[in-house]
């Protein structure tokens, strides 16, 4: 073995051999081990990396090609009370491994401690985990992406589909057999065809980074389905590929050239906050053995214990710097070799989070913000985390969107039906200017929905009043209570066609809703197909029918997916609903307001009108939004004008129509995307339009 080089980190083929380069401020010693099989039970070859500078160990072995599997011995003090936990026995994945050659097999070994010992993690396990650790794989770097270019679709025109790459096509009958629940089955010619038929524009994947399957869900026959458990930041998952864990680098790059041809843009759920190695007492696979303290928040108190705010056991330290270079390197290669267009990054308040306190003045932001590779992909922030003062919706920098958790319950208690949300609902829709406009962003940085994969689908959400997760073996205990959820009557399914209409009118008009609103729509994917998990709102170890796709769809589900493909097409085509500034009700220079709130006894909206609990009911008039500057005429050429009708109730509203903003039209007619709202098909300014209970109308002024 030669001296090689510490940069860059990782295994690195160089046409000749590979050089290794691994970060561990306070390890005494670091070994290579090499396997020629998976199977195997002891390396082929050990050797200890020759040389260091400063923390980076390094060494360059000729001849070495990709394909190679490998892994790390490091020696150190094994003294928990310190927050030292380095163990010689247990063979370690790099935190930079391209591709896993080899998964794990849980065993006893894989603890640093011995479990069950009296003392648990104060005890020192000599057990080998060679036979059971998860190796990395040497990669290549070449691949045939061709003309392969990111779409860029602007964040006004984006439609996000929330979806898991497994659950999406692993039920699909048209999908081939061998390429079900594979990236290439989400790229696969029955699912682009239905994608873009539903007319979304970006594909946000659950986790693709390889992730560990906690031990006790294996045990008891579940398994991580979801992801949130990172095992390496650098290696897609291999239970995706087609054809073995090696394969699952090209496979998922065939995917994402396929998605791009077809016009979208991929985004990565990303879990930069914590690892699969959990807390204190959890297996020691990779950043655990390799340096505790360096890569983890201790406590400062006891360095025995992990900082949990992720609620995993553990939080990467992101304020170490070469633990931020870890996270900054996995982003680039993400977007560079994998060719990604953005990330949402899950629990990102952890990120920002310096020993106690969130600062959005932290590294983490200033790196990103100045990166000349990942200032310009999209950026999607789940703006919590679980420790204290962890909510952070509206507090992230301007380059940043964020997932309006504000958003999603407002819009489910109007429609619930709850009493004194209407004014806050008024807010969500327009754009959450209170949120995101005194910090300069736009309408777009507030990511709207309704639904998402944490928490009940949208058939779910209008079929149950309590959460329903018995599967996961819980006892029930699991998932949060807060759903803001109807069944309409019966709790779960029925076959009455008086509950069935009620829960189809609320998936429309929640549905409605979400596209019709000021700012970024996220669908969860299969709410197009009245996807439902039976009540289950945390569906996390579902890796069965609970969770996956069901592509047989009745006539009522038929009609369901018709209406969703209806409105994002009606939503593409009225940059009304995708404005880039707020909406603000002021009087402009042609006298007219941008935004009116109806009464519906046929006034605008006061103060003490939104006072009112009881309110269920009113209108937004939106004026038609300048889309050039002006005409031949010299006139500015605005979009249409329409009125959006709202009625949560359990009564039908009759509104009494307005004029519109530029002048009385002759008449305002009822959009065909809401055909049973309201009973006619067009109204004059002054006449009466009866609005059903618990749907949305939108009317264009003619």
């Amino acid at each position: 073995m030669h001296p090689g080089r510490p940069f860059p980190l990782g295994a690195t083929f160089d046409g000749l051999g590979v050089n290794f380069a691994l970060y561990s401020v306070h390890a005494e010693r670091v070994e290579l081990v090499l396997f020629d099989h998976p199977d195997d039970a002891t390396p082929a070859y050990t050797c200890a990396l020759p040389e260091r500078t400063g923390p980076i160990w390094h060494g360059y072995v000729p001849g070495l090609r990709p394909g190679q599997l490998y892994g790390y011995r490091v020696y150190g003090p094994y003294r928990p009370e310190e927050g030292h936990r380095f163990n010689p026995n247990k063979v370690l994945l790099d935190p930079y491994a391209r591709a896993i050659g080899r998964p794990l097999r849980w065993h006893d070994s894989l603890f640093g401690f011995k479990p069950g010992d009296p003392q648990q993690d104060l005890s020192f396990n000599p057990q080998d985990s060679a036979p059971y650790a998860p190796l990395g794989a040497v990669v290549g770097e070449g691949f045939a992406w061709g003309d392969d270019h990111p779409p860029r679709i602007p964040w006004s025109d984006t439609i996000i589909y929330e979806t898991h790459v497994k659950g999406i096509s692993i039920r699909h009958p048209e999908v081939p057999e061998e390429l079900r629940g594979t990236y290439l089955g989400l790229a696969s010619e029955p699912i682009l065809e239905h994608l873009k038929r539903l007319g979304v524009t970006t594909i946000q994947l659950l986790p693709v980074h390889a992730k560990v399957n906690d031990r006790h869900l294996v045990e008891a026959g579940l398994a991580n389905y979801w992801g949130y458990n990172t095992l390496a930041y650098f290696a897609p998952e291999p239970t995706y590929s087609t054809n073995g864990p090696i394969t699952a680098v090209d496979d998922f790059r065939m995917m994402v050239r396929a998605l791009h041809a077809a016009g979208f843009e991929v985004i990565i759920d990303v879990v930069y906050n914590h690892t699969g190695e959990g807390n204190h007492l959890g297996p020691t696979l990779s950043f655990r053995g390799i340096d505790n303290r360096a890569y983890y928040k201790e406590h400062p108190d006891n360095p025995r214990f992990l900082m949990d705010f992720t609620g995993t056991g553990n939080t990467l330290d992101a304020g170490n710097p070469h633990v931020l270079q870890l996270i900054m390197d996995s982003l680039r290669y993400w977007v560079e070799a994998m060719h990604v267009d953005g990330f949402r990054f899950d629990l990102a308040a952890a990120l920002a989070r310096d020993l106690y306190e969130i600062n959005m003045l932290s590294a983490f932001f200033k790196v990103i913000q100045q990166d000349p590779v990942l200032s310009q992909v999209k950026l999607i922030a789940e703006p919590w985390d679980v420790g204290p003062g962890g909510y952070q919706v509206g507090e992230f920098p301007w380059l940043w969107t964020e997932w309006n958790g504000k958003y999603r319950d407002a819009v489910r208690r109007f429609w619930r039906g709850d009493r004194g949300v209407a004014g806050d609902f008024a807010t969500r829709i327009a754009g959450s200017s209170d949120l995101y406009e005194l910090s300069g962003r736009r309408p777009f940085a507030s990511i709207n929905f309704v639904t998402a994969h944490d928490g009940f689908t949208l058939e779910d959400l209008v079929s149950y009043e309590k959460k329903h997760n018995e599967a996961n073996l819980e006892d029930n205990r699991d998932g949060t209570n807060a759903n803001y959820s109807t069944n309409c009557g019966v709790e779960g399914p029925t076959d009455d066609e008086r509950i069935l209409a009620r829960r189809d009118a609320l998936k429309q008009s929640l549905l409605g809703t979400l596209l019709l609103s000021q700012g970024v729509p996220m669908l969860l994917g299969g709410d197009e197909l009245s996807r439902t998990q039976h009540g289950n709102n945390n569906a996390y170890c579902q890796d069965n029918e609970i969770s996956w796709y069901d592509w047989d769809l009745d006539e009522r589900k038929k009609a369901f997916l018709e209406f969703t493909r209806r409105l994002i097409a009606f939503r593409k085509a009225h940059p009304n609903f995708r404005r880039h500034r707020f909406l603000t009700g002021q009087v402009d220079e042609f006298g007219i307001k941008d935004v009116t709130w109806w009464h519906p006894g046929g006034r605008e909206m006061t103060v003490k009108d939104w006072q009112a609990p009881e309110l269920h009911a009113f209108g937004m008039l939106l004026r038609g939004d300048r889309i050039a500057d002006v005409n031949a005429q010299g006139r500015p050429i605005f979009d249409d004008t329409f009125l959006v009708l709202f009625n949560a109730g359990d009564r039908s509203v009759a509104f009494t129509l307005p004029e519109a903003p530029a002048g009385a039209p002759r008449l305002w007619e009822r959009m065909p995307e809401f055909p049973r709202s309201v009973p006619l098909l067009t109204y004059r300014p002054g006449d009466t339009a009866r609005l059903r209970p618990h749907h949305l109308a939108v009317l264009r002024a003619r």
